[in-house]
């Protein structure tokens, strides 16, 4: 699968609803939906319990994701880059919701995300 091939709005229709589901599941604290789209890579540093942790932590602080809208998408030949402005419900200001998605055993999957 080569990336650079697909036009953004291939990867763009791929990556939102794993994206969804991802902050579905990060606010529900639902390990197993959330995990559901990683790599393996992903799946053995997001624990149940540091999954747990984190979405804890930032719902006390920020609250929850709000309303997410796409800054810009990155090609390589093995992945794509995706990057969204993010907002939250608490937290004044704006964030980057960003994600890594990868073509692996025939499933488009995350192999890195973040909130900032």
């Amino acid at each position: 699968m080569n990336f650079e091939e697909m036009s953004e709005d291939e990867i763009i229709n791929i990556a939102n609803p794993i994206m969804d589901n991802l902050m579905t599941a990060s606010t529900n604290i639902d390990h197993a939906s959330h995990i559901k789209d990683f790599t393996e890579r992903m799946k053995d540093i997001v624990t149940e319990d540091y999954l747990q942790f984190v979405c804890e932590q930032y719902q006390e602080e920020k609250g929850y994701f709000a309303d997410r809208e796409l800054v810009a998408v990155f090609k390589r030949p093995e992945s794509a880059v995706i990057v969204w402005k993010q907002l939250f419900t608490k937290a004044k200001g704006e964030f980057v919701a960003e994600m890594v998605l990868v073509h692996h055993n025939d499933r488009y999957l995350c192999d890195h995300s973040v909130v900032f």
